[in-house]
């Protein structure tokens, strides 16, 4: 049986992973530190046993008992709330957990797969994005603390495998969504359910005509997981490519909902990218991958998800208590 770790476990996307390779017939080692994840999200598995759970800090030196196969590291704060509330942690995962887990890839002979993000090409001046796009990055901006740790984990990655001749593949994210994600940690879709759900209007930042591509999270996976076992140590684009507007997007929310809340305008934040939407191109070439989940069966599944939390999840409006992580 292969043996896999996967950080960020118990996180929206990494839990899914976990069901996926342990679906697949690996024997899965989950490490997280709820942080920002969410054990609720691997409750399932915990008595599975093809699965085992480490709670750690990958910041923290890494050790794993007998052999590693693979290593997926998608441990990282993931919304703007997050990384704009602990933005060291956010730079100390993408930069000392990522030395720590190439470091055990090494020890371990094994292949790492590192979740990169589309956030790397910023404020995007070509669109949409293709992998050979350097980006146009505020480093010193609010959300420069996310992305430029993305960036600087995508470095050490390739500089790894040349120097080392580690086996290496890098995914570059795009807005993925569907069960599992917190509905409040600030993205555009919790956000918009939440309100939609709560009876409030829905809240659009700037004048809407900003746009996201979103993907669901079963799409997602897929390409993920056929990245890992390809032959290219290079960052790939995964996501859809199914442009909308912001605005656009929150009528589809409040017509999805049956609700009858108003669209509400906000200032935009700083730095918030004016447009996001992949090209796929080399990932239907190399992986054979293009997304199948459409945006209105996606979004039914999604909705149907927070339809089913508590009151008390549902009308929860403080934040995640980071206080007990924070050490510098």
């Amino acid at each position: 049986m292969k043996r896999i770790l996967i950080t960020g476990a118990a996180g929206f996307l990494g839990s899914h992973l976990c069901d996926r390779f342990i679906d697949e017939g690996f024997f899965v080692i989950g490490m997280d530190n709820f942080i920002t994840g969410d054990k609720k999200n691997i409750n399932h598995l915990l008595n599975n046993n093809h699965f085992q759970f480490v709670e750690h800090d990958v910041t923290e030196f890494v050790s794993i008992d007998d052999d590693l196969d693979y290593i997926l590291h998608f441990a990282s704060p993931a919304s703007p709330i997050d990384y704009l509330k602990i933005p060291i942690q956010t730079l100390k995962v993408g930069s000392l957990g990522t030395h720590n887990l190439l470091g055990l890839a090494k020890a371990k002979k094994a292949r790492i797969l590192i979740a990169s993000t589309s956030e790397v090409y910023g404020d995007p001046l070509v669109h949409p994005q293709t992998e050979e796009y350097y980006g146009n990055v505020n480093t010193i901006g609010p959300r420069g603390v996310y992305d430029e740790a993305k960036r600087f984990q995508e470095s050490i990655t390739m500089a790894y495998h040349r120097f080392h001749g580690l086996e290496t593949r890098i995914v570059r994210i795009f807005n993925t969504y569907g069960p599992r994600m917190r509905l409040n940690d600030g993205r555009v879709i919790p956000a918009f359910m939440g309100q939609a759900l709560r009876g409030e209007d829905l809240t659009v930042f700037g004048d809407g005509s900003q746009t996201r591509s979103f993907c669901f999270v079963d799409d997602q996976v897929e390409g993920i997981f056929r990245l890992l076992f390809s032959d290219y140590s290079y960052p790939v684009n995964i996501g859809n490519p199914h442009e909308i507007s912001i605005k656009d997007f929150a009528e589809e929310i409040i017509k999805l909902t049956g609700t009858k809340q108003q669209i509400i305008y906000k200032e935009l934040p700083v730095d918030d990218p004016l447009q996001r939407q992949p090209d796929i191109s080399l990932a239907k070439k190399l992986l054979g991958w293009t997304p199948k989940i459409g945006r209105a069966e996606g979004m039914q599944r999604t909705f149907e998800y927070f339809k089913k939390l508590s009151p008390e999840e549902l009308n929860k409006r403080e934040h995640k208590d980071f206080s007990k992580h924070i050490k510098n």
